[in-house]
């Protein structure tokens, strides 16, 4: 090959130039004395967008929120730190006038000047762009923020960014400090320029020179940093930065310090990413696997002299991804992942330390030949596997019983030596049937473990059922499992089969087979009907509990800062304390009301006490359960207890709830009509609340249209419907049953009713009992809609929201709400953990 080659014609069977994709390149190789010169097939990525500049964004507009929150809320501390730095302010200024003066003209014009220079003397234009934008946006960015505080933001947060002035306090977020952080950022690393190291390394003594001398703020500078820094960041993360990776060159040299001359090396590509064309494409499938299933750059290497391996480069910039991802799984499930590597290089050494266990184990893996460091990347030189393919292109016909039994063979050879894969797809297992007895390898280890748990190779022994289900079929795969494992094995294999125990990949295609899960369980029950199949708990905390927090959290700091807790106790002390008991009690009347309405519609015979202590007791669980959730689930739990089926439970405690949604509508109509006077007519809206209504009501019914969200609807609605519907026939079929079951929904309705009716007369607010009927069920059904445990600072917020509404001043109508949930709700909890407490000792939970 002559060395004036340093590109690579396109592959074969592909139309050369654009139309068959990028133009394969590699920039010029400097050869070694008596070295040829390689022939590189690659697609460089010149700009990359490093995941690691979106999360330097995220981090700087929370640590910028941050700063903000300590100025407001810790205004002392910060406002002594600066004085105490500022004690000899007066004194400096006098020594350091000129100084000061000179580093601030520096830092404002100098400083731009050189690094905008450097930038066009090496011919740097696009970064010079970025640059100037990114310096601009943080002007704007700044402007705005500070405008924004200034007109919008408290007192105590003006105060916490200001410094006195000829006098007076004046806010200081300056603008000039965000450009120069902005500028700096989007130039680069401080190691690739020389402008820019020494660029910090002014703004640094000039900020702090400015601070010591009451220029600015110290929480005003650090805000105007952090949004300089995070405006730098942004640009740089959506124009993309100069790759970093090794290609071409430094490719070649890093395959070269790994102890190989490559002759030629060749670009492995994804499937799904490959140009068209005619030909087959480049790679062979296990390489193609490789890509698919790890995400890393592959090449097939042909060395000088003659040699065939796979060279798999770790990028730096992709290390980022994976190890928020891994550190997020490690934070949300129970013993799932293992330990998240940190650096680049820990994740190449790792994944050298799994092959070489591997292969010393007698596991058949490719054996790996070398490793180096060149630019942001790690290059792993491996033997190829030629002659296999990965169990995802095997077609099922040839997945006899010796493929199966030599799969598990080689799974269980790892185990022995306390290796554990973690993460078995059927991208990582290849296969070989072309001779007389299959050969099976197991690829990519590098989130494997060495030493590793019972935990780690149950969770192995997991994904390779679950997988292999999707391939031969559920009932097959268990069967080849027991025919190599012991039955102890076996079992402990039902309570991890769950999506959340299985990699990306092999959730993905149960996407599209959900019912291979359902099916594997069930096979396992009917192998081993003593095994248990119930799903183990591996969530610490799903999005829904994150968003539960999130809302419970902002809806208590509402109240607690929109409560006048003395307003509150002004009117415990003037008014006559029965009104507060009288609450009290009928509050506690709407838990007999729904214990009478559950003994009516239970389909078995249920004892009233029972059934009001186990009501009792649902206030207890409200404070870990979303509102309503709580007494359906015990309600539930007594039915079933009593040999009640599930079905039948489910379709009793749904018409309970469904009853008591009707007769508080009919409620609301009856009272108004026998009021004498159309009540309803009172309860006025406001024009924006009307257009509102209108507004939500439009989207409501243009989302009905959409046939998917038509589809959804009818999937929550109608199993509920179908379930409730046979049972409420049997009950109309009972008159008695049924009036006494209206009755308890009457009884608890007016209860609350009456309960927020007190509570409005103990602040002075007079409302008829319309009014009040309509202000609660208004408010506590918009709260309880919020999935907060027992609406805990949503119905709160909604019930005053709707007493504003109907004129009631916003401070008392908070009070009035926080006095009635105090009454109905908090002071109920010791009861219910008492009544929790019996239930468990009787034996009804």
């Amino acid at each position: 090959m002559s060395d004036a080659s340093t590109s690579a014609p396109a592959a074969p069977g592909r139309p050369d130039g654009p139309a068959g994709g990028p133009a394969p390149a590699t920039g010029p190789v400097t050869p070694g004395r008596g070295l040829e010169r390689p022939l590189v097939v690659d697609s460089p990525e010149v700009r990359v967008h490093h995941p690691g500049d979106l999360l330097g964004v995220v981090a700087s507009v929370l640590g910028a929120v941050a700063v903000m929150v300590l100025a407001t809320y810790a205004h002392n501390t910060t406002s002594g730190v600066a004085e105490d730095v500022q004690g000899f302010s007066a004194l400096l200024r006098q020594i350091l006038i000129v100084p000061v003066a000179l580093l601030e003209t520096v830092v404002t014009f100098v400083v731009p000047v050189a690094v905008l220079a450097e930038l066009a003397l090496r011919r740097l234009g696009r970064q010079m762009i970025e640059a100037s934008v990114a310096a601009i946006l943080a002007v704007l960015v700044t402007s705005a923020s500070a405008w924004l505080i200034e007109n919008l933001g408290s007192d105590q947060l003006v105060n916490g960014l200001s410094v006195r002035l000829r006098g007076e306090l004046t806010l200081t977020v300056p603008g000039y400090i965000a450009l120069i952080a902005g500028l700096l950022t989007a130039t680069g690393p401080r190691t690739r320029r020389r402008t820019v190291a020494w660029s910090w390394n002014l703004v640094w003594v000039a900020v702090g020179i400015m601070v010591i001398t009451a220029g600015v703020s110290l929480p005003g500078v650090a805000v105007a940093l952090l949004i300089g820094r995070a405006s730098g960041l942004a640009v740089r993360y959506v124009s993309g930065a100069r790759s970093e990776r090794a290609y071409g060159a430094s490719l070649v040299a890093g395959v070269r310090r790994a102890g190989w001359q490559p002759r030629q090396l060749v670009r492995v590509p994804a499937e799904d990413g490959a140009p068209a064309g005619d030909g087959p494409l480049p790679g062979t499938p296990a390489a193609r696997a490789l890509v698919r299933n790890a995400d890393h750059r592959v090449y097939e290497m042909t060395t000088t002299d003659g040699r065939l391996l796979d060279v798999v480069v770790l990028d730096g910039d992709r290390q980022v991804v994976g190890f928020l991802s891994r550190l997020w799984r490690s934070l949300r499930l129970r013993g799932i992942d293992g330990r998240s590597v940190v650096s680049l290089r820990q994740a190449a050494e790792r994944a050298a330390l799994l092959s070489y266990s591997a292969t010393a184990a007698g596991v058949r893996t490719p054996r790996l030949r070398g490793v180096a460091e060149a630019e942001s990347s790690m290059i792993l030189v491996q033997d190829r596997v030629a002659a296999a393919t990965p169990l995802a292109d095997l077609d099922p016909e040839r997945i006899t019983d010796d493929v199966l039994e030599e799969i598990w063979a080689q799974l269980g050879t790892a185990h022995e030596a306390g290796l554990a894969h973690r993460a078995l797809t059927s991208d990582v297992v290849l296969v070989d049937d072309r001779g007389e007895e299959p050969r099976v390898w197991l690829v990519g280890w590098e989130l494997g473990d060495v030493a590793s748990s019972e935990l780690a190779q149950r969770l192995d022994r997991t994904q390779m059922v679950a997988l292999l289900a999707l391939r031969v079929g559920p009932a097959r795969a268990l069967e080849s499992a027991v025919a190599v494992l012991p039955e102890a094995d076996i079992a402990v294999i039902g309570p991890l089969l769950q999506t959340v125990t299985l990699p990306r990949r092999t959730r993905e295609e149960l996407r599209a087979h959900k019912e291979v899960l359902a099916e594997l369980r069930s096979a396992l029950v009917a192998r081993l009907p003593e095994a248990d199949v119930e799903p183990v708990q591996l969530i610490r905390f799903g999005a829904r509990t994150v968003l539960t927090i999130l809302l419970t959290t902002a809806a208590v700091i509402i109240v607690l800062t929109s409560i006048n807790l003395q307003t509150i106790l002004d009117a415990l002390r003037t008014t006559d304390w029965r009104l507060s008991v009288l609450a009290f009690a009928l509050g506690m009347t709407t838990l007999f009301g729904a214990a009478l309405s559950l003994v009516a519609f239970s389909p078995v015979k249920l004892s009233l006490w029972r059934a009001s202590v186990a009501q009792s007791a649902a206030t207890f669980v409200a404070l870990a359960a979303p509102a309503g959730i709580g007494p359906a689930a015990l309600n539930l739990r007594l039915l079933t207890r009593r040999g009640t089926s599930a079905s039948l439970a489910t379709a009793t405690v749904a018409l309970v709830q469904v009853a008591q949604f009707l007769v508080t509508m009919l409620l609301l109509l009856g009272l108004s009509v026998a009021s004498g006077t159309n009540q309803l007519e009172r309860f006025t809206v406001s024009p924006t609340v009307i257009i509102a209504i209108g507004v939500l009501a439009a989207l409501v019914a243009s989302a009905l249209l959409v046939p998917r969200v038509r589809q959804w609807v009818a999937a929550k609605t109608l199993p509920t419907l179908q379930q409730t519907w046979p049972r409420l026939i049997e009950v109309v079929g009972q008159p008695s049953r049924l009036a006494l079951g209206l009755a308890g929904n009457v009884l608890t309705t007016f209860g609350y009713v009456l309960a927020f009716e007190v509570c409005l007369r103990a602040f002075g607010q007079e409302l008829s009992l319309v009014q009040a009927a309509i202000v609660f069920l208004a408010g506590n059904t918009a709260g309880s809609v919020a999935p907060t445990p027992g609406g805990i600072g949503t119905t709160e917020i909604a019930l005053a929201a709707s007493l504003t509404v109907v004129g009631v001043n916003p401070g008392v109508a908070t009070s009035v709400a926080v006095l009635f949930r105090v009454l109905t709700y908090w002071l109920r909890i010791p009861v219910g953990w008492a009544s929790m407490r019996y239930l468990q000792r009787v034996g009804e939970l």
